[in-house]
Order: structure tokens, then sequence, then C-alpha cells
């Protein structure tokens, strides 16, 4: 017979310390909740509040003169999206093509520095993080130097003949870059490129080396590789990158009021005139969830077909 048998059963806790015990455990299961307590303030202090007003504002009659009142006229939304449907669908343009841009260009530099960087990594790093240490507005006022008529970007293209090529697909205006399309679509690109670049560069970095290393070994080509190995294990970083990328490009209005025409405005640029310059606050805070519907359907799209299990 064992010795566990011949002793029995352990004696029950005191009554104290199972007393003593309960509330520790209880301020080990709210230690969570605690914790998350100054976020969840600060979201319900500057988005969910101010997202409850600006839908009450939506619904809203009057003037700023008269003072508004909610009569829950949901006609707005309507007459918004009849009078304004072609910023919409400006919006959407632009902010798909420069996301595509910043995949096209952001994709080989975060592979670069994923792999092939070496020594050189943390100083391209610092290059692609450089412009957030400038403002936003001075950044895209640069680029109506670097495209300016008669610069030397402008009389590289005309050499080379690209501005005729662009002018016919409506791009540009004749021999101007600026207050065009293409100037518009540059100015966002290149503001948002980092926020591409970042998530792709943390996706591919996660990825084993051992693993180009054993496909390569299986016979593999290299477009194989990329093919079947690197792309799918880094598809989390082009979603990310991509969301990251098109919401606020969908909503910017500075690079299409600087760089652009009444042409090319977008939706941003009108919302901003509603609120600040016509004080038709209804429609613009219509307008404004308009635009969050819009965007909210695309990024829904986006992550089902992509997926997001390894987002994180």
């Amino acid at each position: 017979m064992s010795s566990t048998a011949l002793a029995g059963p352990p004696p029950p806790a005191p009554a104290a310390a199972v007393e003593e015990a309960a509330p520790a455990r209880r301020r080990g299961r709210l230690t969570p909740y605690l914790l998350l307590l100054p976020g969840l303030l600060w979201l319900l202090v500057f988005f969910v509040l101010p997202v409850v007003y600006q839908a009450s504002t939506s619904v809203q009659t009057g003037s700023l003169e008269a003072g508004y009142e909610v009569t829950w006229r949901f006609a707005t939304y309507t007459e918004a999206l009849a009078e304004y449907w072609p910023q919409f669908l400006r919006s959407v343009l632009y902010a798909g093509t420069a996301t595509a841009l910043c995949l096209l260009l952001g994709y080989p530099l975060a592979y670069l520095i994923a792999f092939r960087a070496g020594r050189w990594r943390n100083l391209i790093m610092i290059l692609v993080i450089a412009p957030f240490f400038t403002s936003f507005l001075v950044r895209t006022l640069a680029w109506k130097t670097i495209l300016a008529d008669g610069g030397a970007v402008v009389d590289a293209l005309n050499t080379l003949h690209v501005l005729d090529v662009t002018a016919g697909l409506g791009l540009t205006d004749g021999e101007r870059v600026l207050a065009t399309p293409l100037a518009v679509v540059c100015g966002l690109t290149y503001n948002f490129l980092p926020f591409m670049v970042l998530p792709l560069y943390t996706s591919l970095e996660r990825i084993d080396p051992r693993l180009h290393e054993a496909a390569a070994d299986l016979y593999a080509r290299p477009a194989t590789v990329f093919r079947k190995v690197t792309l799918p294990l880094s598809m989390p970083g082009v979603t990310a990158g991509t969301l990251l990328t098109f919401i606020p490009a969908g909503g910017d209005y500075v690079n299409a009021d600087l760089l652009g025409s009444t042409d090319t405005r977008m939706i941003g640029n009108v919302v901003q005139t509603q609120f600040l310059r016509v004080l038709d606050y209804p429609t613009a805070a219509a307008l404004s969830f308009i635009l969050m519907a819009v965007i909210l359907v695309a990024v829904s799209v986006h992550i089902r077909r992509s997926g997001t299990e390894d987002l994180v």
C-alpha cells in the first residue's frame, strides 16, 4: 500500500485562507479590463461621441443663424449623394490608383530591406520614415515645385513624349502636370507610400529564410519561390498596407486642393467646403457618413478576399 493511501486525503484549507483568495481571484479577473479602460475611454470621448454627434447633425434642418434642429430628415443623404457622386467616384478611383502604385513601388522596396539590404537596412528604414518628420502640408507643397511648368521633371517627360500618352489618357492637360489627375495621384502615392512599406517589411521580415532555401533545394526557380512561398506568406502585410493606404487616401483633400483643380476635387474637398465655407453642416455630416460607409464596404470586401487570420 502506498504512503499516499496511508496518509489519506489532504486536510481542507482553512476558511480564512479561502476568503482571502477569493478577492485576489476577482482582482485578477478585473485586471485586463482595468488595463483596457483608458483606451476605451479615449475611444468613447474622441470617436464614439463625435460619430454620434455627426449622426445627429446629418438629420437636422435649419441654418446657422436660426439654429439647427433634429427633424430626422434622411433625404439629406440621397440629395448629397445625387449631387456629389462624381466626387465620390473620383475619390475611390484616385485612392485605389494610389494604393496600387504604392503596392507596386513598396513591395520591391520592402523585399530589398528585408532580404537584401544587409548592413544598409537601418539606413534605408530611416529614409522611408524620414518624410514623417516633415509636415504633410510641406511635403505636398514641395510637389508643386517638383511638377511646376518648365521644371526639370516636366521637361524630361516632354522630351520622352510621356505627356503625350498621359494627355491621351486624360491624366494630364497638354504639356502641364500640375492641376491634373496625375499630379493628385502622384501626391497621394508619395505621401502614403510609407504606410505601405512598413507593414510589408514587417510581414516579409517574419518569413524564415530557410523556407527559401528549402524551395531552392527542391529545384524551384526564383519566380516560383516568390509566387509559392514569399507572396502568400506576406499577404497579411499586403492587406494591412492596402488598408492603411486606401482609407486615408480616400478621405484626403490636401493633395487635390494643392496639386489639382476644380476638375479633380475629391469628396474630402466637398466636406471641407460644406463645413468651413458653405456652413451646411447637415450635408457635410451626411457626406462624411456616406464616405465612411463606402470605405467600410471596400475594406470588408478586401478583407474577405484576402483573409485576416495572420494580420496581427
